[in-house]
């Protein structure tokens, strides 16, 4: 990222109020949504520059940012699909199947945990309890669950993924 990290004016603003929630000397509270913010806006993943601009803007030290953003698994540290599928693997999906839809989307995409496919369109996360054990095995693509998975329902995802047909917003 030779470029310079800069929000675009749209996003400081929104920055910006949301340091403005909290009392002065306390804007490292804002740091979760502003690097929602700074993920979305500059690739969907948190390369070493941006993060230090996040600290810069915040007024608090790089590492305090990298702690935060390494810590937390809906960041990301390296370039990712369009596509990131976190698919629950704790207890609850487990015994309903989440391995094997697994070790089917490693198969089908030709993928590893953590790798992005070929053509740049899937990243494979799988994820720790993602709270809807009621509806195991669940998937979060976006900011959206596809629950009660099978073999065929994730093949249908992903189809329809390639057509550009799931939101993700």
């Amino acid at each position: 990222m030779s470029e310079t990290i800069a929000f675009k004016p749209e996003s400081l603003e929104q920055v910006h109020k949301i340091i403005a929630r909290y009392p002065e000397g306390r804007q490292k509270s804002a740091l979760i949504p502003v690097l929602h913010i700074a993920q979305k806006e500059f690739g969907g993943w948190l390369a070493v520059p941006v993060m230090d601009y996040v600290a810069e803007l915040l007024n608090i030290t790089p590492i305090e940012v990298y702690e935060v953003a390494t810590f937390y698994t809906m960041f990301n540290m390296k370039p990712v699909g369009k596509y990131v599928l976190e698919v629950c693997r704790t207890g609850p999906c487990m015994l309903n199947g989440s391995d094997n839809i697994l070790d089917h989307i490693r198969k089908k995409l030709n993928i590893k945990d953590g790798g992005t496919s070929e053509d740049g369109l899937f990243t494979l996360k799988p994820a720790e309890c993602l709270g809807a054990c009621g509806y195991a095995p669940m998937m979060q693509l976006g900011k959206f669950y596809h629950e009660n998975l099978t073999i065929e329902k994730v093949d249908e995802i992903l189809d329809l993924c390639r057509q550009g047909a799931i939101a993700l917003d």
